[in-house]
Formats: structure tokens, sequence, C-alpha cells
């Protein structure tokens, strides 16, 4: 799953190519080609090398990238092994082919090579060969969701990025074959546009963008995804631009008039004019010179824009970004979701649930591999831990772009194996009641120091709907991480302290904290934890996380924070 990552991809223009191209060999064309990032051209010009020369370590391994970066994940593996096998194989082309193994779920091996790959950078090899454990252990446990693809919205090219369009219809990316289909060099295919299916399951339309004098939204490149306010009258639309750069040194066809660009994403808003979509204005914040700004998605109350960037002042790669509408219709200035949610590697594709909670996709938290999805809880630059919402909602492959109403079910895309094509759309629901009434004991546990927590130390927090002490299926998870800590520390007793927020009586408040802090203690009690080893506590309204105390101040989402019930370690 390549083409939304805001990682900056360089492609050159060719301009006089044939007569330059007559005086190179094959070698040079095929260099040149790979550092255009055109990869599917210059696959066949080394694959042409590779025939009489099967101990290039160095052109085993471009062969090996290609594959990689044009999705043929298998011989990708196969030329990794090739590479790998020379002793003069690069420390990248041991992480390359960890990374495809643990994809095909080679677990064992894919740790071998990480471990060749990684010698030095202890806290990126923990991280991946966690990994590979917790896929493997996640992939045996019962399943809480089913989750299936939408056979009516998927084709044999790329399908991704549903976002919902009212009430049954569907949004979606395709690079399937277009109304004017144009061939993107790098992968072979054809270049990405929208789409909509009326009901979210059936034929789908190529969807028009004209502005108000009936010229079509120029765009050479790739078009979407796109969001949509809770009318479905304005939205906000990835496209992919590109802008000039210096030429490649390594270029000896540079100096025969080609130019390079670099490709970087920016958003245009748009607005529905007598229900077409003709209204068409650049994001306040784009600067493809550069950095890229894309994959947007709005609060639902549409005061808040998420998307996700490159720009300066980030934690890595990609973070999630987010602005306030203003009092004039404008976007204040970008603000960067913090540490808790954003890593050192790429965090993508955030979406924002009627309640507040945020679905993103993230390479840089511990995981099964590639993009998974994680869930947290709060808004703008306040948000709780995220959690990984494991196996099958994620898979050892690429797992992004989340929707959800209600969180217990919704689409995902991912380019997991068993797909149509390359990219698919996945519906998921929960499965009522899937929870096992005796002790979970093969629940994965969060990482734990070897010695137990100690006293006061915060293990979790849950969180509830309004006026509810229903638990949810998110807080169901936590829970069950729970179960495995308490399990593995039999002296370990905890505390249930619930909160509510501000809004009703303090003497509501205080009856609804105690509902909350009976709800977790019992569904702990069904799990095999004695009662004698929990205290619950309830506090209703005090204790807000927040500057809240005045409800009609704050967002929804900041009202959830406090609805909650935190785990703390009461002794020993």
């Amino acid at each position: 799953m390549k083409k939304a990552s805001l990682t900056v991809i360089l492609i050159t223009l060719i301009i006089g190519y044939a007569n330059a191209q007559e005086q190179l060999s094959v070698k040079q064309q095929a260099d040149i080609l790979y550092n255009r990032f055109e990869y599917f051209k210059s696959l066949s010009y080394y694959l042409k090398l590779a025939s009489g020369n099967k101990n290039d370590v160095k052109l085993l391994e471009r062969i090996a990238d290609c594959y990689l970066n044009i999705n043929r994940y298998n011989d990708a593996e196969e030329w990794y092994a090739k590479v790998v096998a020379k002793p003069r194989a690069s420390k990248t082309a041991h992480c390359h082919y960890a990374d495809v193994l643990l994809r095909n779920q080679k677990f064992e091996l894919a740790k071998q090579q990480y471990r060749l790959a990684l010698p030095s950078d202890t806290a990126t090899l923990n991280l991946k060969l966690g990994n590979c454990d917790s896929a493997a252990l996640w992939m045996k446990q019962t399943t809480r969701y089913a989750v299936n693809a939408v056979k009516g919205l998927n084709s044999a090219a790329s399908d991704w990025g549903a976002t919902y369009a009212g009430n049954t219809a569907l949004i979606f990316t395709s690079d399937r074959d277009a109304q004017y289909p144009e061939t993107d060099n790098r992968t072979g295919n054809n270049f990405f546009k929208l789409y909509q299916s009326a009901t979210g399951n059936g034929q789908a339309k190529q969807m028009a963008f004209t502005d108000m004098y009936g010229y079509e939204l120029a765009n050479s490149y790739h078009l979407g995804p796109i969001a949509l306010n809770s009318s479905a009258d304005t939205a906000y639309i990835t496209v992919t631009t590109e802008e000039d750069l210096r030429k490649l040194p390594i270029d000896p066809s540079a100096q025969k008039g080609q130019r390079v660009v670099t490709r970087r994403l920016q958003l245009l808003a748009a607005a529905k004019n007598k229900g077409k979509w003709t209204v068409f204005n650049s994001f306040k914040y784009n600067k493809i010179q550069l950095y890229s700004v894309g994959n947007a998605c709005l609060s639902s109350d549409g005061k808040v824009l998420y998307f996700a960037s490159d720009m300066p002042g980030g934690q890595g790669k990609t973070d999630i970004w987010y602005c306030e509408k203003q009092r004039d219709g404008s976007w204040g200035t970008p603000t960067n979701c913090g540490k808790t949610i954003n890593t050192n590697e790429e965090d993508n594709f955030p979406f924002v649930a009627a309640n507040g909670t945020l679905y993103y996709a993230s390479k840089g938290l511990p995981g099964m591999g590639g993009y998974d999805i994680y869930s947290a809880t709060g808004a703008k630059n306040q948000w709780s831990t995220p959690q990984n919402l494991k196996y099958p909602i994620n898979s050892t492959s690429d797992d992004f772009y989340c929707i959800t109403r209600d969180g217990l079910s919704g689409y995902l895309s991912s380019n997991r194996e068993g797909g149509q094509g390359n990219d698919d759309i996945y519906s998921f629901t929960a499965i009522a009641d899937t929870l096992p009434a005796k002790p979970i004991l093969a629940v994965t546990p969060p990482p734990i120091a070897p010695a137990p927590p100690q006293e006061g130390f915060v293990l979790q927090t849950i969180y509830y709907d309004l006026d509810k002490a229903t638990i949810r299926p998110d807080a169901a998870m936590k829970l069950n991480q729970l179960v495995a800590i308490l399990t593995q520390h039999p002296n370990i007793k905890i505390e249930l302290a619930s909160y509510t927020d501000s809004r009703a009586s303090y003497s509501y408040n205080q009856a609804l904290s105690e509902r909350r802090a009976k709800a977790a203690l019992y569904y702990l009690s069904q799990h095999g934890i004695l009662a004698n080893r929990i205290k619950t506590s309830a506090y209703g309204k005090t204790h807000l996380v927040n500057n809240c105390a005045i409800p009609a101040q704050c967002t929804e989402a900041e009202h959830q924070l406090n609805r909650r019930t935190e785990f703390k370690v009461a002794g020993q």
C-alpha cells in the first residue's frame, strides 16, 4: 500500500528521452528509471541484466526493491532471499526481507532477519520482534469481529479509503479503469480516481468534478481520498501535485533538458452547487514546495479538521495534525496532535467517530507489522493511549482507513492476502458475546516490567458513553489486558476508580460513577478475578482531567475524557 504515503516521491518528467535513451546502456536506463522511482519500468531492465549475472548483489537487491514497491510481495520475498544469501548483503536488504517475511506470516524467519538487520538499534529491533510475536499470538485467539471483503465495491485493481456519504452511500478511491485512464509509471497501474456507490455494496460510478465554468478538475495524478462534513455538501479532497526539484546528479540524461519534480499531496476544499461539486479552493496551509498535506477528516460538528502531514514540527515521518475553525469560517494554524498518538514513523489516515474516538493507522506502535489500525479517545492534542484493534481488524499486511459510526461496525482498507485486488475495502462487525466465561489466560498483556507495578500506578483507563455504565468493546479489550496482568501477578490488588463528566447533579453523577465501578468489577469477577482483590471507588464529577467544569465550554470529545474508570494498583 504505497499510493497514499506522504513520503516524498521523486518523478522525472521525460523531455527528449528517446534521443538520450539511444546513447545509454541497459544498466544506465534501468538506474535512471529506478532513481525516478519508476519501479515498474525499471524492473524489466534489471531482470534482463540478471539473466546473465546472478551474483551481482546490488542488482538482485534492485529487483527485490522493485517488486516490493509495486506490491508483488511473493516475488519480493524470492529475490530478497537471493540477496541475503550473498556475503555482502546490506542491512537494509535484511530489514526489507524481514518485513516481507512478516507480511507473509513467516514469523521465525522474519525474527532472524530483523536480528541481522538491526543489531545495534535495540528499540526498533524490540518493536519488530514484538510485532512478529503479537501477530502469531493474536491470529490464534478468538475473534471479536467478523471481517469480510465488500465484493460489490472491490475490483481486480486497488480499492480503498471508503467514506460515508449519507445513510447508505460510500465514496472510495480506486485505480480501476477510469473514463480517461492514465498510467502511473511507478506501479504500472492507473492513477486513482474517486467513485461513489449509492448503496455501499453495489455498482460504483466515477465521480465528476467540474468548476463553475464546466471545466473538469485538472489533476494528472492521484485523486482521493475524500472527507465529507455531516451534511455531505462540503468536502476536502486529497490530490497529488508536482513541484520542480533539482536534477538528479546520478542521471546522465538530466543534461538533455529533463527536469525532476517531486510529487506531494495537498487538500482541495470543495463545495456543492445545485447538487454538483463545482467550487474548489486550495487549503490554506498547503505548501507543496516543502511538504504534503492530505488524508483529512472532519469532527462530527465540523469544527475541527484532522489531516496527515510531514510538515516541520512533527514527531516522525508523517504525523496527525489538526486545525480549528475560526469565527469567520477560516481554519486556524495547524497544531500537532501530540506525542501520545504520533510516533517517529508514519501516522496517517485519521477518522474521528461521532463519539470523539480517533481511528488512525500507524507503523510506529506495537502491532502486527505494516500499517495497523489504532483507536484513542480525546480531542485535538489530548488523547488516551492508542489501542491496537488487533486481529482480524489488523493483519500482517497494511491495514488502514478505518471508519465507523458506532465503534461496532464499519469499513477498513487492507492489502491482506485473499483480497480481490491489491487493496480492498472490508466491512467489520462486532460479534456479540464472544468473550469466554472462564478466566482468560491467553490474552496478550501489554509490556510489563520484571517487577510488578507499584501502588498508585494507573494500569489502564476505560471510557463510557454519555449517561451509560455499559462496558463498550474498546473497554472490554482493556479489561482483558487487566485480567492478564492480574493473572500474572496474583498478589496485586487494584482500585477501580470511576468518574463522570460535569453534566447533571452531584448526586446523580455519584450514583452513575458507582454503577460504572460495579460494571467493571462484575466484568473482572466473571473472568476469574476474585472480588477481594478489587476495591471500587466512585468520585462522580470530581477530579475532571480537563477544564470542563462548565459543560457548555467543552466539546463532546473533551467530556468523553472524564467519563472513565481508572485501574490503579492498590497494594500487594
